[in-house]
């Protein structure tokens, strides 16, 4: 395992309301190994050298553990932005679960992006800091089809293995939902993988869907991209050219009507969708007090 140095890890947010609500960021691994084929984080405006290698953070549960100390004001840290906190290493050095102790000894709540079923390691520290604070589970799923998945997302837990671990998440009172993105145009865009999804969500328990109907193509992320089509998906490639030529954006066809068809769906299955409901619903389960005693 690499180090890379550090000085802080915990980020005040700009907008919390833009995000799952989340008041600090917190990444303690650098890189990601799963091998998405469609990951923007890849792309030369993060900065990630050798993206795909997976990088520790020096002194990170330290410095994590002086930077919460220090905090004013307690909120929820999101984590799984930019390299998911439950990757293949962290079940040897279970950092983030050394993070999760510290957040909850400081009151903090979490909100917890990854595409691996080992987060159900730490649900009994998700339940102590739900106890006091707010705790969201949003598990990236992409295709029903664990084939399809181990071609666009080779190596992560399978669909099916993350729907099992939702479940257990939700079996345990916690807050969860499913990252529904990218939906890829031509790959994992069929009404068939939408609606599946969709259920197996709502049969685990989740209390969300949030969807994002298309994939972001920038820079040496593109050509990545192009380069797993090519491998994968003869003649789509040329698709992509033809529709999208160089858009940053690619969105999968009537998206408008699909997201509305999406919406209807939730609806009937008694779970979330938009943004700000998701948030209200997680944060006001409970009258959490958001000033810190630990200054």
């Amino acid at each position: 395992m690499n180090y890379v140095p550090a000085k802080t890890i915990i980020t005040k947010t700009k907008s919390p309301e833009s995000w799952f609500g989340h008041d600090y960021n917190m990444n303690i691994y650098r890189g990601c190994c799963h091998g998405c084929i469609y990951c923007d984080s890849r792309s030369k405006c993060y900065g990630v050298d050798h993206f795909d290698e997976v990088r520790v953070k020096e002194d990170a549960i330290d410095i994590i553990n002086r930077e919460l100390k220090s905090k004013k004001r307690t909120g929820v840290i999101g984590t799984g932005a930019m390299s998911d906190p439950y990757n293949p290493y962290e079940k040897e050095l279970a950092l983030t679960r050394k993070a999760l102790k510290l957040i909850n000894a400081y009151g903090f709540g979490v909100a917890i992006a990854t595409k691996s079923d080992l987060i159900t390691r730490d649900i009994d520290l998700l339940k102590e800091i739900n106890h006091h604070s707010p705790v969201c589970i949003k598990m990236t799923i992409t295709t029903f089809a664990d084939d399809l998945c181990k071609i666009i997302e080779p190596n992560v837990a399978s669909a099916s293995e993350r729907f099992e671990a939702l479940a257990k998440i939700s079996d345990n009172g916690l807050f969860c939902g499913v990252l529904l993105m990218p939906v890829l145009p031509f790959i994992n865009d069929s009404e068939q993988n939408i609606t599946s999804i969709i259920k197996a969500a709502a049969q685990a328990g989740a209390r969300f869907v949030y969807p994002w109907l298309g994939v972001t193509l920038r820079q040496n992320q593109r050509d990545y991209f192009y380069k797993q089509l090519d491998k994968h998906f003869p003649g789509v490639r040329l698709k992509y050219q033809k529709t999208f030529g160089e858009r940053y954006v690619c969105s999968i066809n009537e998206s408008k009507n699909q997201y509305q068809r999406i919406f209807k769906l939730c609806e009937s299955y008694g779970m979330l969708y938009k943004m700000s409901d998701i948030i209200a619903s997680y944060k006001v389960q409970k009258n959490y007090e958001q000033m810190s005693f630990f200054n």
